[in-house]
């Protein structure tokens, strides 16, 4: 049974002091129903990914609190967590569901991170990663990514430079997304110039803490817009267990799934959105996708063929480094902007002629992933 996308609703990734966890994720699922001209009544099961909601809003049983406040009764309901890759894994949950004969589905993601201080944030974020033997070491997810950016760099002997373009490119395209966190252009020489993370690692290559909620509702009743393949995959849970840190193994095994579902191949995406939580990581995501090949990600950014014009529009709404990253509704912005791309309604950040994009989500430094090609029906 083809799975569709019906409906989808994104909420401005920013600071909300005057509003809880359950508040966004609700607001975003009635942009969702509405958009998909449906009552809450009509949905059959609802899926929430969210990651921190325990550390960061001191609140459990959130998909149950959130169906309440939608008013529905009598349904369905999961929490999905599974690190930065939550949303992915339940829009994956949500398309099997409707694979397996439900109707209609609503995924909501999302994530209220400004409730408590970055130090507190960071090791929550960790607990995706091995915190007895990675954490207590001193690493965090900044320093994790810094040793592969400065791994890859000298295996392929790129500059640095080359990589720093990915974001440059990302902020202009956020700059004209009027949910983006941040809507401003930065140069080259603003990225070089910026504070150090984790060296080499600038912050200006770094995804930011946002809050930020996103909902799709998946149905079998056709539309304008299918998702013609879903992978998940996973790779080792420790970093420092994987034969190459450099290959995102569990992004590549969930492409080949979706593009074998889909029956497509790397030449016919013709937009993507990539997780890239720090610059390295979405040029690794863009490899392991087959868009381009090992150690030649980097030059698609250094030409410039990742822009709205470009030969790859990529991260077209800006990304986790200019749209934001609320963790739980990352993977939920990436596939509802992919779909938005694909019906004509992407505003000024629209590709012309858009009938075939990607969406890879990933968890920790890639423990877990999904993979999502969407297809415009004609």
């Amino acid at each position: 049974m083809p799975v569709f996308v019906k409906g989808v609703g994104m909420l401005p990734v920013k600071d909300y002091w005057d509003k809880s966890v359950v508040d966004l994720a609700t607001d975003a699922a009635l942009l969702a129903l509405d958009d998909a001209n449906l009552k809450p009544k009509e949905i059959d099961m609802l899926l929430v990914s969210n990651m921190t909601c325990e550390f960061d809003n001191m609140q459990l049983n959130l998909a149950t609190a959130i169906l309440d406040a939608l008013g529905i009764k009598n349904k369905p309901v999961a929490r999905i967590e599974s690190a930065c890759s939550s949303g992915g894994v339940a829009i994956f949950t949500g398309f099997r569901m409707v694979k397996g004969g439900m109707r209609n589905v609503l995924v909501v993601g999302v994530e209220k991170l400004m409730d408590i201080l970055t130090p507190e944030n960071t090791a929550a974020m960790m607990l995706a990663e091995d915190y007895d033997w990675t954490f207590i070491s001193g690493a965090t997810f900044p320093s994790l990514n810094a040793l592969a950016l400065r791994y890859y760099m000298h295996r392929y002997n790129i500059p640095h430079e080359d990589i720093m373009m990915f974001p440059v490119i990302e902020h202009d395209h956020g700059y004209l997304n009027p949910l983006a966190q941040f809507r401003r252009k930065i140069t080259l020489e603003m990225v070089k110039n910026s504070p150090m993370v984790a060296d080499p690692i600038h912050i200006l290559e770094s995804s930011s803490l946002g809050d930020g909620a996103a909902a799709l509702v998946l149905t079998s009743d056709e539309t304008d817009v299918e998702i013609s393949g879903a992978g998940l995959a996973i790779d080792y849970f420790k970093l420092y267990d994987r034969e190459d840190p450099l290959v995102l193994l569990g992004v590549v095994k969930a492409a080949k799934k979706a593009y074998e579902m889909a029956h497509l191949t790397p030449k016919d995406i013709q937009i993507a959105e990539v997780h890239d939580a720090f610059s390295i990581t979405g040029i690794l995501g863009i490899e392991a996708l087959g868009l381009a090949g090992k150690g030649e990600g980097a030059k698609l950014a250094k030409d410039e063929e990742l822009r709205l014009n470009g030969r790859l529009p990529t991260n077209t709404f800006g990304g986790l480094k200019a749209r934001g990253h609320p963790v739980g509704a990352t993977g939920i912005y990436e596939v509802a902007e992919v779909a938005l791309q694909l019906r004509g309604d992407a505003g000024n950040n629209q590709v012309d002629g858009v009938k075939i994009g990607i969406a890879e989500n990933i968890g920790a430094v890639g423990s877990s992933a999904t993979v999502f090609i969407l297809t415009k029906k004609t």
